[in-house]
């Protein structure tokens, strides 16, 4: 038999178009589970020559002398089923086509009087539209759940979670000596094991090894797959789909492994957004060095003092990076740090200071100057008042700018005559945030009205309102610097 060529669509179960009443068509003979990829008409005696296999076969009998041979042909072709009308040739199914259609396991429709076969081939079109449409809705919201695992706390364990149980199996990633790193999902029977343990030996072997294996165990379907273990038998039930992808290059590369339910191309997209996330949070492989710096972090953000949890953290000093995209829904920046999270918007990483930050396509990034574990508050003040830089300048990175006169005055004199400045304003952030928005950008109203992601008008607001409160003259330059040098002290 002819394997079916894979078409632009996931094909359709059999069962959906009977299922179209409007239609009146009625199985005869055959598996309603059937999958349909296409639809071709054909009148002629041998269509063998005009089918690509997977199709429904619409014809009306006009030159059907020979049953046996027709069905013959068209199943030795790869047709996935037959659909006969009994009009205007034949009144009912003829009974040697039925018979023909048993012994070949050819599924046989009746296509009854005035239903077209133009009809038939529509509903089919939708139907494969219909679930084309659900696939790329499954993807999309599966790589949305996946970018929103991979900007939590414990990224790596999140996104197999999530991938396992949206692949409906198993994820796992395996240290470069063939052992399990992380996993999640369902367990595995002996058999599966062993499968996956040598697709993963494959894809980690030193010389020559390719970047993914696939191999299908279990069931009694078709062709069993491409390595050892697969499948024999006769055709039925397909059995669970592995494969393993290789996450980086050289000795110290993980591999990620998967049991999946289904395979389809869906699910291929899926596990290749899982990869591209899992080597970003996995390159370089951090082990056990990476649990320890997110307990450490979970630690100082309950209160531990910096000093004690800065041997955990590592080599210090730290930089601070937030980012904005312009795609809401888009994965996180690959930043080369699984210290990453998502809030309201704004990504936020911890980097080691070593680590060059550079600008990535379609997001607006702030960076702080280097900081220790003890100023790690003041750096995240930093880099986000960067990134509100950025955004007004509508350039991709901003930096922290440290040194300067600011540098010549006691920090702790400083805040108190900040506070002492500013009080009238210190109850109102939006009014605070917006005064130094304003003066960063050299009083531009519109650049102001962009950075905040207000209308101007609520910007001139604020500034009118701002003046009041502090009684100054905002026009004078003056009184912008002192106010200036305040709010960078607060």
């Amino acid at each position: 038999m002819v394997e079916p060529l894979v078409p632009f669509a996931p094909p359709v179960r059999l069962a959906a178009l009977l299922a179209r009443r409007e239609l009146g068509l009625r199985l005869v003979a055959g598996d309603p589970d059937t999958e349909l990829h296409w639809v071709h008409t054909s009148e002629m005696a041998d269509p063998y020559p005009y089918l690509l296999g997977g199709e429904l076969l619409l014809t009306a009998g006009v030159q059907l002398a020979d049953p046996e041979r027709f069905v013959a042909r068209a199943a030795e072709a790869g047709a996935a089923a037959l659909g006969f009308g009994v009009t205007p040739v034949y009144d009912t199914v003829p009974a040697p086509l039925v018979e023909a259609c048993g012994r070949h396991g050819l599924p046989l429709v009746e296509v009854e009087p005035g239903t077209t076969f133009a009809a038939v081939a529509r509903a089919v079109w939708r139907l494969m539209a219909d679930a084309r449409l659900h696939e790329l809705r499954r993807v999309t919201d599966t790589q949305r759940a996946l970018a929103t695992a991979a900007a939590r706390p414990g990224p790596v364990p999140a996104v197999l979670r999530v991938l396992a149980a949206r692949l409906g199996g198993r994820a796992a990633l395996y240290a470069p000596d063939g052992t399990e790193y992380a996993a999640a999902g369902r367990g595995l029977t002996p058999r599966e094991a062993a499968a996956l343990d040598r697709l993963v030996a494959v894809v980690a072997g030193e010389e020559r090894r390719p970047s993914s294996a696939a191999d299908t165990v279990g069931g009694t379907g078709g062709p069993a797959g491409t390595g050892p273990g697969a499948a024999e038998g006769a055709p039925g039930a397909p059995g669970v789909r592995l494969a393993a992808y290789s996450l980086g290059t050289g000795r110290e590369g993980l591999t990620l492994g998967l049991v999946l339910a289904r395979h389809e191309e869906a699910d291929q997209r899926i596990a290749e957004t899982a990869m591209v996330l899992l080597s970003l949070l996995t390159a370089p492989h951090q082990g056990a060095d990476e649990a320890t710096r997110s307990a450490a972090l979970v630690r100082l953000l309950l209160g531990a003092r910096p000093e004690e949890v800065a041997p955990l953290l590592g080599e210090a000093p730290w930089t601070v990076v937030h980012a904005r995209g312009g795609d809401g829904q888009a994965p996180p920046p690959a930043l080369g740090t699984p210290l990453v999270d998502a809030a309201e918007g704004t990504v936020r990483a911890l980097l080691p200071a070593g680590r060059d930050v550079a600008p990535q396509p379609g997001w607006t990034l702030g960076v702080s100057a280097p900081a220790g574990p003890g100023e790690l508050a003041a750096a995240d003040a930093q880099a986000r008042r960067a990134l509100r830089r950025a955004q007004a300048a509508h350039t991709g990175l901003a930096r922290h700018r440290a040194g300067g006169l600011d540098a010549l005055v006691d920090p702790v004199e400083a805040h108190a005559h900040a506070r002492a400045l500013l009080g009238p304003l210190l109850d109102s952030p939006a009014l605070v945030e917006t005064l130094c928005t304003w003066l960063s950008l050299h009083g531009g109203w519109d650049r102001t009205a962009t950075a905040l992601g207000v209308h101007r008008n609520t910007v001139r607001q604020r500034i009118t309102r701002c003046a009041a409160l502090l009684d100054a003259d905002l026009e004078d330059a003056q009184t912008r610097m002192e106010l200036w040098f305040a709010l960078r002290r607060l």
